[in-house]
């Protein structure tokens, strides 16, 4: 497995006799930031599910970090370094920006000690990095429902940072911002590849174009190739999926 963050080996998920996952093979190493692209029904969302414990495979074996997820919860997943962030922002809209990180930061304390008693001098280090880190520091005691949908997107990109896990899997961070949010999510994304093993999917090419390294392409449950996005682009195989729908 050598370097290899997460490997997945002969990956079947059937739902019905259909299969959303199909014999799927995939490895990443660790500090690697891979963005996973795909028309619409090629198993992407499935494919986070399965790492994340949200659905089990019908067949097939996943290794994080060299240790099976098979069988495992979310919750316990999570626990072991992987953190997902969902397409629509998952955050506390009452609570102000630096409230929202505190408890992210603090997730084995309950809310009420959260708020109730002294933050450390490493917490509150750390708090004060993190919205440096997404941008929002001159925003930090406005109340998030407040915030543009990018900054919520950057803030619970900060809020899963917080919890400090290995592997980040993102889904669609750039559906319905602006160019500019669009730009600052993906600088974002850029400077955690430092740090951090990324995944993350997305369906926007020049947000794509943006930040990718490496990417996979999904089609029927499979993966079709990898490569550079100019190679990706450039695939014969890549270009009759798309034929139709959004140009590579």
């Amino acid at each position: 497995m050598g370097n290899n963050i997460l490997e997945i080996e002969n990956l079947t998920v059937s739902f019905d006799g259909f299969k959303a996952i199909n014999n799927l093979n995939f490895s990443m190493e660790a500090g690697e930031l891979r963005t996973i692209i795909g028309p619409n029904g090629a198993g992407k969302t499935t494919f986070l599910d399965i790492i994340t414990g949200k659905t089990q495979p019908t067949e097939g074996r996943v290794y994080f970090q060299g240790r099976s997820l098979l069988g495992q919860s979310e919750h316990k997943v999570a626990r072991l370094g992987i953190g997902r962030k969902f397409q629509t922002p998952r955050v506390y809209l009452n609570l102000t920006v630096r409230e929202n990180l505190d408890l992210a930061c603090n997730r084995s304390k309950s809310v009420l000690k959260t708020f109730f008693s002294k933050p450390s001098s490493s917490d509150k280090r750390n708090v004060a990095g993190l919205l440096e880190t997404i941008g929002l520091f001159p925003k930090a005691e406005l109340k998030a429902a407040l915030l543009s949908h990018g900054e919520k997107q950057r803030l619970e990109i900060g809020m899963l940072v917080a919890q400090s896990p290995d592997l980040l899997l993102v889904d669609e961070p750039v559906a319905g911002l602006t160019d500019e949010e669009t730009e600052n999510v993906g600088s974002l994304l850029i400077a955690l590849a430092e740090s951090h093993s990324i995944i993350v999917i997305e369906h926007d090419m020049e947000f794509v174009r943006q930040i990718a390294r490496k990417v996979t392409v999904l089609h029927q449950g499979s993966v079709l190739c990898e490569g550079t996005m100019d190679e990706v682009q450039n695939d014969p195989r890549v270009i009759e999926v798309y034929l139709g729908s959004e140009e590579v």
